[in-house]
């Protein structure tokens, strides 16, 4: 079991990417908090997985509430060996000029204050087990994504950190990575398709941007980030994994089809 009594501190982790990752871990032999917004999805996924795991509802954008989630899975576990920053939002659809200053701030708060929060208060922890730290970012922070300027800034922005965290904490023996989906089928893809131009072909065109031919479901993620948090990648910091069936290799081409 490649994660076998480890103590994992999952955000954002009853729903979408976040809910498949839960599962995983646990089926790798992890101890799993589901830190998460969502009061009945928290609790549903909490029962689903067993009395062993704990569910806190929190939100990452409140120090707060973080704060008090990390302290709460001390109490319970006694340590914490793994820092998932799963938790994000991916709207509103617009470009920047579009964008309203609350718009703004709520993609910053949620996506990448979130992980100063988790950081800032799990620290200590996840130095005394020599833990790691995931971020869950996306590869429109390398390559962009049309009307979606906020969160690419913010994707972008996870890339960046994720590798200056892996250089600040590489002294601790702690490793910090990122995994990098392009389309995952999750509610929160679902809502963004529905506020695109033409939702009639929205669903082709996310199965043809992946280069593999379709757009796959939150498993295919989860299993990626189980690896990174094992000892396999013991040797692995500073990554910012693609889990992308190949899409940013053709997608500037399939836009262009999409478009003629």
């Amino acid at each position: 079991m490649l994660l076998k009594d480890k103590v994992i501190f999952l955000t954002g982790g009853s729903r979408g990417i976040g809910y498949e990752c839960a599962k995983r871990y646990v089926d790798e032999g992890a101890k799993v908090v589901i830190a998460a917004d969502h009061k009945a999805s928290v609790d549903k996924t909490v029962l689903e997985l067993g009395h062993e795991h704990l569910g806190i509802v929190c939100d990452v954008a409140n120090a707060e509430q973080i704060e008090k989630a990390i302290h709460n899975t001390l109490e319970r576990y006694h340590r914490i060996d793994v820092i998932h920053n799963n938790a994000g939002i991916s709207g509103p659809s617009k470009a920047l000029h579009e964008t309203s200053e609350a718009e703004w701030d709520e993609l910053l708060k949620v996506n990448l204050k979130g992980i100063f929060h988790t950081t800032r208060y799990g620290f200590n922890a996840i130095k005394k087990s020599k833990g790691c730290i995931l971020n869950t970012t996306s590869i429109v922070g390398e390559i962009g994504q049309e009307i979606h300027a906020g969160y690419a800034a913010t994707k972008g922005g996870i890339n960046a950190l994720t590798k200056s965290m892996a250089l600040d904490y590489a002294k601790y023996g702690i490793r910090v990575n990122a995994v990098a989906p392009a389309g995952v089928w999750t509610p929160m893809l679902r809502q963004w398709s529905q506020d695109q131009p033409d939702v009639t072909t929205i669903e082709r065109y996310l199965d043809e941007i992946h280069t593999l031919g379709y757009c796959p479901e939150g498993d295919v993620i989860a299993d990626a980030c189980a690896f990174l948090l094992s000892h396999k990648a013991r040797f692995i910091t500073g990554c910012i994994l693609p889990v992308s069936g190949g899409a940013e290799l053709g997608y500037r081409s399939v836009i262009r089809n999409s478009e003629a």
